[in-house]
């Protein structure tokens, strides 16, 4: 009997530790059907544990009572009674239990899908399979990993047709996320942009929600500003990056109905495509805004350097706070500086606080990039002052002294056009008998302002990057830089040569 006993007491021991340690991977695993499995057999070993404990009890009992072998044979066939209840019992509420978990499992995933197709209208967001999704980006494998940002990882993906896809898989799967998922699901689909980056599909399998989006091989204005893809973009094309961003904005303010609010607008989510068109990417954190109030109460939210000042007092963004980090965005186009750097003086550390002393006392020419120094003429002079005045009326510190998104990219889209003007006039006067390109000035001009006409016929991307070795060689600066390469937005980063061949 005591082998029993003790054999009994070592199977609860261990059940209990396996039980105990099982539930601990199953915290760490990815896969709910076969979570949701183990977590069955670990209940059933629990019972069971629990029934030979009462057992185990209930002879303890008997053997302690010295009483008679009838009387405690009595009390063995009510401990199996009570034991047997008790297992009952159990084993009914475990099944309600699962039961009901699948079924709001299941609601869960049906919900998802009506969101989807109601928000796609006819041309639904295709659904891609799991299995499809693991191999695209090849088991989510460290090499295809592109970066990771506030919902997720997003990983350099090649599906069956041999397109390359962005695919995000969101990092939060509680009970809230797929709210989160399905808002921005909702207001992907319900755009339509050439300058949005754009919604291919999504994944809603195996307790996994996912996103597919449009591969942007050129990488983020932020890497190319700070010389972290191998070129210097001419002003030009900077210019025009900057007309096309502030259009979708304008477009996501003004034209949807109710407007949309980015509420995270920076350099690192402004992307660029095999033609350096600009993508405004990331709505993970943008809200559809409210017809009755110009402005929603919020979390924090946002990215340091790039937030409306006003955010710390009243704790609502608005469109004027879009505006307020555009008007940032504007200011690193120009300067090609870092948003926060501690290396520089302290009232200098946020680069909208520099650039605001800086405009304010007229020394734009101070913070304009010096690799931009060899191909600066009198129109870029002039166009890039006259951004810098549109950058500091962007960064006003009362939100209504500042324009609106529309008013933005009218002005940019002028400033832009002025320079077309310039070219034209300067074909217009050139004679065969005199050669008015023939300065390397005018060669500059010609040459930086023919990038966008290039770019609009899908020419060659060598027109819109001036090669860095070339910036150097006339560059006055004397110290160059190694500049490392790194992520820093979730959409692509330089390890794409190790993905896309």
């Amino acid at each position: 009997m005591r082998i029993v006993i003790r054999s009994m007491l070592e199977q609860v021991r261990t059940g209990s530790g396996a039980t105990a340690m099982t539930v601990s991977e199953e915290m760490a695993s990815t896969t709910v059907s076969v979570a949701r499995k183990r977590l069955w057999n670990q209940k059933q070993l629990f019972v069971s544990s629990l029934f030979n404990m009462i057992l185990l009890l209930n002879v303890s009992y008997c053997k302690g009572s010295r009483l008679k072998f009838g009387r405690c044979g009595e009390g063995i066939k009510i401990g199996v009674l009570i034991g047997v209840g008790a297992f009952l019992v159990a084993a009914v509420s475990l099944v309600c239990y699962f039961t009901r978990r699948r079924a709001n499992w299941l609601r869960k995933q049906v919900r998802a899908k009506h969101i989807l197709q109601e928000a796609a209208g006819n041309n639904s967001v295709p659904f891609y399979p799991y299995k499809e999704i693991e191999r695209a980006t090849d088991f989510f494998s460290e090499k295809n990993r592109l970066g990771t940002g506030a919902f997720g990882t997003v990983y350099a993906g090649n599906l069956h047709n041999d397109e390359w896809v962005a695919i995000k898989k969101i990092k939060y799967r509680d009970t809230n996320s797929i709210d989160q998922v399905m808002n921005e699901i909702k207001l992907l689909s319900s755009v339509s942009h050439p300058n949005l980056v754009r919604l291919l599909g999504c994944c809603v399998e195996e307790g996994e929600q996912i996103l597919v989006y449009e591969f942007m091989p050129n990488g983020t204005l932020s890497q190319h500003l700070q010389r972290e893809r191998g070129g210097v973009l001419s002003w030009t094309v900077r210019l025009t990056i900057a007309t096309e961003t502030a259009n979708a904005i304008a477009y996501l303010h003004s034209a949807i109905d109710p407007p949309i609010y980015h509420r995270d607008i920076k350099s690192s989510n402004i992307l660029l495509d095999y033609n350096f068109q600009s993508k405004v990417a990331d709505f993970g954190l943008s809200r559809i805004g409210m017809t009755e109030t110009s402005h929603i109460s919020t979390a924090p939210q946002g990215t340091p350097g790039y937030v409306d000042p006003q955010y710390h007092q009243n704790f609502h963004l608005s469109d004027k706070s879009d505006v307020y980090s555009f008007g940032v965005v504007l200011v690193e186009i120009i300067t090609a500086m870092k948003v926060v750097d501690f290396a520089r003086a302290r009232s200098e550390i946020n680069l909208a606080a520099l650039a605001v002393d800086r405009i304010r006392r007229g020394l734009v020419d101070e913070i304009i990039d010096p690799y931009l120094e060899p191909h600066r003429d009198a129109w870029t002079l002039y166009s890039v002052h006259k951004v810098a005045e549109l950058a500091f009326r962007c960064l006003a510190f009362h939100s209504d002294m500042r324009p609106t998104m529309m008013e933005v990219a009218e002005e940019l889209e002028h400033i832009r056009r002025s320079g077309w003007t310039t070219m034209e006039e300067t074909i217009y006067m050139a004679s065969p008998a005199v050669s008015a390109c023939s300065s390397p000035r005018n060669r500059s001009q010609k040459s930086m302002n023919s990038v966008h006409f290039e770019r609009a016929g899908q020419e060659s991307e060598a027109f819109s990057v001036v090669p860095l070795e070339e910036v150097r060689e006339s560059s006055p600066v004397s110290v160059h830089v190694a500049w490392l390469s790194g992520p820093s937005s979730p959409s692509t980063n330089s390890l794409l040569g190790n993905v896309v061949q």
